[in-house]
């Protein structure tokens, strides 16, 4: 370990969080990673602030943060000027590397392709050869789509690949793959993808895609793949839903999707917080009214799927009902099979505000910790086991 002293936190930027911890409960050792507008940190089990980054220029705060292999922090975040970015910082701040979203599209034009996009967001991997593999939207303009006479501006997403110089080398579009009519919600912004997983066994990438409720696996094949589409996983798709007699049973507007087994082919475990927005709720399409207070209401579950590609057969291997969350939120399994749960707006709490906690992985689950905070909404938190890689604190 490397020790070395900060200035303070400064006042404003300190959150207003509690602590819960259970009697006779131990929670797991580590480190909380926690995103909200504005500035990134990283909070112990006692709730204090261990790390912080301070997005002194930025816009919007961050999309995510993530803990690299190399120790330093990887961020999507907002940028002046109304434009997106990815950026790699040290524990101390500097920065290492950036791409804006301006920078990019310039390079995508110098490169052929023509995109039209407006933003960088969501998710960013960095891949086994050093390159940046993530999320952007993009938009093109339909004339009398069935339902929509005149034109439309869809937004969608596609998901680029650059080098270490920010030259992309591959791209994939949502537009060239999947059908544009098809839009349970939210229609015209069609697609909404909000999580990459690879997948390192067949070099393909699983897409979480919000708006579709689905998540596709993408041949990838480490750059030089198709782009095919292998399978839609979620309420009419590729699979069939086992132990099941209702769509309810399917993850509806979903975020965070990641495999939780050390293999992530043929048989897996998928996990994700399956928000739950406009489920479907029986064979006859009804959905709920896209709240949590609505009759009927809506509501959210923490959820692990087993996935099994050959037989194309899904089950809940794993879920936690809980308040409805409109938006946000993920799901880890912990080392000690524990669920390390997000909820970024839950409706029960009210507002501006989210908690965080962990739980056991049983039928009834039990309350391991938790944190909540007021005034924030955390989009995306995860449980590191320490702020160096390979190290357990």
């Amino acid at each position: 370990d490397h020790t070395f002293q900060t200035g303070a936190i400064p006042s404003a930027m300190m959150p207003v969080m509690h602590v819960t911890t259970p009697q006779g409960q131990t929670p797991t050792p580590g480190v909380q990673l926690v995103s909200f507008s504005g500035e990134s940190f990283a909070v112990n089990p006692a709730g204090d602030i261990v790390w912080f980054y301070n997005y002194q220029e930025s816009t919007g705060g961050p999309w995510l943060v993530k803990l690299l292999p190399n120790g330093h922090m990887l961020m999507i975040l907002n940028l002046p000027g109304a434009t997106s970015g990815i950026r790699e910082v040290d524990l101390a701040g500097n920065t290492i590397r950036e791409l804006d979203l301006s920078d990019l599209s310039q390079k995508l034009t110098n490169a052929g392709y023509n995109l039209q996009l407006t933003a960088i967001d969501h998710d960013v991997l960095v891949m086994p050869n050093g390159h940046w593999l993530f999320i952007t939207s993009n938009t093109r303009v339909f004339t009398d789509l069935p339902g929509y006479p005149g034109q439309t501006t869809v937004f969608g997403n596609a998901i680029i690949d650059v080098d270490q110089n920010n030259n992309p080398v591959w791209v994939w579009d949502a537009f060239d793959h999947l059908d544009v009519n098809r839009h349970p919600m939210n229609f015209p912004d069609w697609t909404h993808a909000n999580a990459l997983f690879y997948v390192p066994e067949d070099g393909s990438v699983l897409l979480s895609i919000r708006h579709q409720h689905w998540i596709v696996k993408i041949d990838y094949a480490n750059g030089s793949g198709s782009g095919d589409i292998v399978w839609k996983l979620g309420h009419e798709g590729d699979f069939t839903l086992l132990d099941s007699n209702s769509p309810a049973d399917w993850f509806y507007a979903q975020h965070d999707a990641n495999v939780v087994t050390t293999n992530a082919t043929g048989d897996f475990q998928l996990g994700l917080f399956d928000n739950g927005d406009y489920r479907v709720l029986n064979d006859n399409g009804d959905v709920c009214d896209g709240t949590g207070t609505g009759d009927p209401p809506c509501y959210t579950t923490a959820a692990i799927f087993e996935v099994n590609e050959s037989n194309r057969t899904a089950r809940r291997q794993w879920s936690q009902q809980l308040a409805y969350s409109l938006w946000g939120g993920s799901v880890e399994e912990l080392q000690n099979s524990n669920i390390f749960i997000d909820e970024t707006s839950p409706s029960d709490l009210g507002g501006n505000t989210s908690r965080v906690s962990e739980v056991t992985q049983q039928a009834n689950p039990a309350l391991v910790w938790q944190l909540q905070f007021q005034n924030e909404t955390a989009y995306r938190t995860l449980h590191l086991p320490s702020l160096y890689p390979g190290v357990q604190w």
